[in-house]
């Protein structure tokens, strides 16, 4: 049998090895270190022809939760900078996040920016009314839902939710703050399967839960997410620690098991 000359051989060796080591890299889980990537999730206008653009995040680590306050390193152009972006950023992806709101006349082509420095990274996500991008709540139940659930039949709305107004805490004292969500009954609850004693967990109905949107402190909450219930408001109270004075923003969620509606308070902690 006919060789193949040695440097054919060698490359291809390379090739075989450097193939190997990036697919090994692409399997590595990273617990720290890695960056924030921006994500533009798509657009939609508003009954007044206002406009909502969607952004999420994908934090690349599996344990590194980064703060990272508005500015340079977490803005947004053109004009604000601000645009109710969080700056507590928790671990993987997280879909839907905030909305940035825009006027009725807002040139098709301009660009909304959002850039994330983090941990020497900079990336940068671009929102634009490309009509590939135009999105309504059968696109975002598809991608909050599980396993891509499809559009909800009858429609389905987002939950309905209040909660506790902004605070003011002095160390080191303990908030208590609370949250009640309603919701239209849809999703409905799944059909028993034939000898099931119940429905499957979680199938249905609306919860809560509390999540740290913005400050550079540790924040802890005695409970963090209620229980999944179905025909009746979701409630949830917490007591919540600080670890260091400044301002913060928590955020509680209602989900319904396909779409969300989000509270937000304000705590001053002295």
């Amino acid at each position: 049998m006919r060789r193949a000359p040695r440097g054919i051989a060698v490359l291809f060796l390379a090739a075989v090895v450097l193939c190997g080591t990036r697919t090994a890299t692409a399997q590595l889980k990273f617990l720290r270190g890695q960056n924030v990537a921006p994500i533009f999730e798509g657009w939609r206008r508003d009954q007044d022809r206002s406009i909502r653009m969607y952004f999420g995040y994908l934090n690349r680590n599996y344990e590194e939760v980064l703060d990272i306050p508005v500015g340079p390193g977490n803005g947004f152009e053109p004009e604000a900078a601000d645009r109710g972006q969080p700056t507590h950023f928790l671990t993987r992806r997280q879909r839907f996040v905030f909305q940035v709101r825009l006027p009725k006349d807002w040139d098709p082509k301009r660009r909304v920016i959002w850039t994330i420095v983090a941990n020497g990274k900079t990336e940068k996500a671009q929102g634009w009314l490309q009509p590939e991008w135009e999105i309504d709540d059968g696109v975002i139940q598809m991608n909050l839902g599980p396993g891509g659930a499809p559009p909800a039949d009858p429609p389905n709305t987002a939950p309905t939710i209040t909660g506790s107004a902004d605070q003011t805490v002095t160390l080191p004292g303990t908030l208590t703050l609370t949250a009640s969500a309603t919701d239209d009954g849809i999703p409905k609850p799944r059909k028993l399967a034939p000898g099931a004693a119940a429905p499957p967990a979680g199938s249905a109905g609306v919860n809560i839960r509390w999540i740290h949107y913005r400050g550079a402190g540790e924040v802890a909450f005695s409970a963090a997410t209620s229980e999944r219930v179905y025909g009746k408001p979701a409630e949830l109270t917490t007591k919540v620690t600080f670890s260091a004075p400044g301002s913060y923003v928590l955020r509680a969620i209602a989900n319904d098991g396909l779409l969300e509606a989000s509270h937000d308070v304000t705590v001053t902690v002295k």
